[in-house]
């Protein structure tokens, strides 16, 4: 694997998944498998677990770690070809990129959605931008368009924490104060069509993510009815599709409670809003997975490092 931009980087991921299960027990005898490599970590944006847990991960392979901000720290890049930079951008990808790939053996990159203008947030410009202008492998540490590092923490949880062979595992909206990228669902999705077994999305209108994402995957309106039966119920909030980028609703009815949740366990990529999105009462009961997903940030995150360091 030479980059990781994707849970479809991981094939087959079922045995990805597995190698990353067996890895988290027994990651000491890899140690030493980054001795004399450094890996850049460039944020553009904030980052508490993504942060934490990859630089985490990359120490306990034995790897130099270097962190820069980019919005405090770094110049304004430009990413367009042809450009007269007579602006506020000082610096462009081709040279940054190249710079940091001396420096660097690995470079992983955050850079959120803006929420403005949804083709540019498709072309996913700063990820990409990096791919093509890097001559070391590249990490997404959460993009405009996906969070694979999430969804595969997530899937080593439910993995970890299912009670039956193929668990009902539901993804719901639920009510927010801002506009959130739809980062973390998209790659959620993609974890769901990838584990198998039955599945569904509960969302109000006008919050449809990518149709190419859902496809099979029953979608609800009403939020009862998508979590009947469930296993692990995912609580998220992501802004709309159409107008895009907007908070259409905040309808608290759609925030998770305890009777809502009935037995499955519920599942949060965190920082969440108590009270808002999730209630009380299932963020402290043991149904609540979001601290052990917290911890699998680490173990995703030394996997995918692993694989890359191995090739």
């Amino acid at each position: 694997m030479k980059n990781f931009t994707a849970l479809s980087d991981l094939n087959p991921f079922g045995e990805h998944l597995k190698g990353a299960l067996a890895l988290k027990k027994d990651h000491r005898k890899a140690a030493t498998l980054g001795q004399g490599k450094t890996l850049g970590m460039l944020f553009f944006n904030p980052s508490l677990r993504t942060r934490l847990s990859t630089q985490k991960a990359g120490r306990l392979l034995g790897m130099e770690v270097v962190v820069m901000n980019f919005g405090s720290e770094g110049w304004q890049l430009e990413f367009g070809d042809g450009v007269v930079m007579d602006g506020g951008k000082a610096e462009h990808i081709k040279e940054a990129a190249a710079v940091l790939s001396q420096y660097c053996d690995v470079i992983a990159v955050r850079s959120f959605a803006e929420l403005k203008n949804q083709a540019e947030d498709q072309a996913d410009i700063v990820l990409n931008g990096f791919l093509k202008y890097a001559g070391v492998p590249v990490v997404n540490m959460e993009s405009a368009t996906g969070h694979p590092l999430q969804a595969l923490a997530d899937a080593m949880t439910i993995e970890e924490h299912k009670k039956r062979a193929q668990p009902k595992i539901v993804l719901t909206w639920a009510p927010h104060p801002r506009a959130l990228p739809q980062a973390v669902p998209n790659s959620f999705v993609e974890m769901m069509q990838l584990m198998g077994g039955p599945t569904a999305i509960a969302h109000p209108k006008g919050y449809e993510l990518n149709p190419e994402l859902t496809r099979g995957i029953p979608i609800y309106h009403n939020q009862e009815e998508a979590l009947e039966d469930a296993d692990f119920v995912y609580v998220k909030n992501w802004s709309a599709s159409d107008p895009y980028g907007v908070v259409l609703n905040t309808d608290p009815s759609w925030m998770v409670n305890l009777d809502k949740l009935g037995s499955a366990q519920m599942m949060h990529c965190l920082p969440v809003r108590r009270n808002v999105v999730v209630a009380d009462d299932v963020l402290d009961s043991a149904q609540s997975l979001v601290l052990q997903q917290a911890n699998n940030r680490t173990y995703s995150a030394l996997y995918v490092l692993h694989q890359i360091l191995q090739h």
